[in-house]
């Protein structure tokens, strides 16, 4: 019998999350489900999440941030906050978001998880965003390469034309044009950003 670390990070428990709702999608996935893939009690998890809802949540968090996080290092290491830089950051980001497998399975299986984020609140994810975005656009405008206007209004507009990219894209899309309507949505932001 091995002896078993007791010391299992929170993103074990992450990861035995997404695994499970990969699997089976987000419904069918348990607290019971995750903690045995974790190889810890039902108990350790429920210490922590007191319900599924809890524990997708932090999951969905930490998958979306790294996700933007690595499209803001790399937008960081472009130069200038330029309209059109901040306009391709957002194209990128969407794409990388698109390719993620957890964000497939849940548009796939469970889209009705997204809706709360999408018509009731902002999740942390998006506040995040939105707080990203707002320095972004605060920096473009002192360096006078995005036009002036209250960087709260204009951070959540970008937000909410990505949004509809983001999750509906593929229901106007053929298999071909993903990258046309990315494109497409760059220009729209560009021109939108634009002093």
């Amino acid at each position: 019998m091995s002896i078993r670390n007791s010391v299992v990070t929170e993103d074990s428990y992450l990861d035995a999350a997404r695994d499970c709702i990969l699997a089976v999608g987000v419904r069918r996935t348990t607290l019971t489900d995750v903690a045995r893939r974790a190889g810890v009690s039902r108990m350790t998890l429920y210490r922590r999440w007191p319900d599924m809802g809890g524990l997708l949540a932090d999951l969905m968090t930490r998958e979306w941030l790294a996700t933007a996080a690595t499209m803001a290092g790399a937008d960081k290491s472009a130069g200038s906050a330029t309209a059109g830089r901040i306009a391709a950051n957002v194209v990128k980001t969407i794409a990388t978001l698109q390719e993620n497998t957890l964000f497939q399975k849940i548009i796939d299986v469970d889209p009705e998880v997204l809706l709360p984020y999408l018509l009731e609140r902002p999740g942390r994810t998006q506040d995040t965003l939105l707080a990203n975005i707002e320095v972004t656009l605060t920096e473009g405008q002192r360096e006078g390469t995005v036009r002036a206007g209250e960087t709260k209004v204009i951070a959540r507009a970008v937000l909410l034309a990505a949004h509809g990219f983001a999750i509906s894209a593929r229901t106007m899309s053929d298999a071909s044009s993903p990258e046309g309507l990315g494109a497409e949505l760059k220009k729209m932001l560009e021109r939108y950003l634009a002093p």
